[in-house]
């Protein structure tokens, strides 16, 4: 149900956070504020920026350092880990080798997932089944995404309910942006787009972007797109698909894209929180009481939703 908003809110969740182990949290009036904010920024926009998360800025811009360090590599040395589907899909993809909505897109990232042992899921799992594939070069830069991997993950089990999400399925993009392109002396960066209009799989996403460089874009019910101007120790979030069908439409996962206007190269990291692989979705009893009565979806399943998007935005 995005709305005509003109900016994206920002939400302090360190109430949230304060209390999470509380088994009496929803009774604290300061937890109720934040859960307010949530569903009001879900329902009007789909997109928000979070502080007070817990997540040490130290490692927010390390991770981001390490990425810009692999990138500045030549591509001989980054192509020893290329993304191929024998790899499950995980590994390094040059400019305009990612695809979205058929043209490719101007950046190049190292794609990782959650690693899937042989027979894990069963047949729906097969095409995702692998390791992640990680450069010797830089040598901090395993180490430094696993542990960022494992913070963003966090959490219980029983989060979100334990059958829908307490067994998380997760990606995370690595991403970098070269800048604009002013060989035709015209300046226009409209056709060099970073990343396509487009919306995310899963349930949320948490987007660690460049503070200097504004190139993250998100379009209202107007058509108009709004810039995710970068906030220092924020995240930007989003929702993803699935979240809105569970949601029946009440919170909906907005379009966005990127464009990099400024001539320096920009790196962002996307994490992306997921549901169980094989988690059937469909809309809750309470979204649909609240959105008039009427299921808007029907079922679907997170694996096979991935899959389907995966082999659809590679291209060899």
């Amino acid at each position: 149900m995005s709305t005509d908003f003109k900016s994206i809110p920002l939400i302090d969740i360190g109430p949230l956070l304060a209390k999470c182990d509380d088994p009496d949290m929803g009774e604290d009036p300061g937890v109720a504020e934040v859960v307010r904010q949530l569903d009001r920024a879900c329902r009007e926009a789909g997109f928000f920026y979070v502080k007070g998360h817990g997540i040490p800025e130290s490692l927010i811009k390390k991770v981001r350092t390490s990425t810009r360090e692999f990138f500045k590599l030549p591509y001989e040395e980054k192509s020893k880990i290329k993304m191929t589907p024998v790899a499950g899909y995980r590994g390094y993809q040059r400019v305009g080798e990612n695809i979205t909505k058929g043209v490719p897109d101007m950046h190049e990232a190292i794609d990782c997932y959650r690693e899937v042992r042989q027979g894990m899921y069963g047949d729906l799992g097969k095409v995702m089944e692998g390791c992640n594939q990680w450069p010797v070069n830089p040598p901090d830069l395993k180490p430094i995404m696993e542990e960022y991997v494992s913070l963003c993950t966090g959490g219980s089990p029983n989060e979100f309910e334990g059958q829908r999400a307490g067994d998380p399925f997760w990606v995370l993009r690595i991403i970098g942006y070269p800048g604009a392109s002013k060989a035709n002396g015209l300046g226009t960066p409209e056709n060099d787009i970073g990343c396509g209009a487009h919306t995310d799989y899963g349930l949320l996403t948490l987007v660690n972007q460049d503070d200097d460089i504004t190139a993250l874009q998100v379009k209202n019910l107007s058509g108009e797109w709004i810039s995710a101007v970068p906030i220092p120790g924020t995240f930007v979030c989003n929702i993803g698909d699935m979240l809105k069908v569970w949601s029946n439409g009440l919170y909906d996962s907005t379009l966005h894209r990127v464009i990099n206007s400024c001539p320096r190269y920009r790196v962002c990291v996307a994490y992306f929180y997921e549901p169980n692989f094989d988690v059937p979705v469909e809309p809750l009893d309470v979204c649909v009481r609240r959105t008039g009565g009427t299921r808007k979806f029907g079922r679907a399943c997170y694996g096979e939703h991935l899959v389907s998007k995966v082999q659809t935005n590679f291209v060899e």
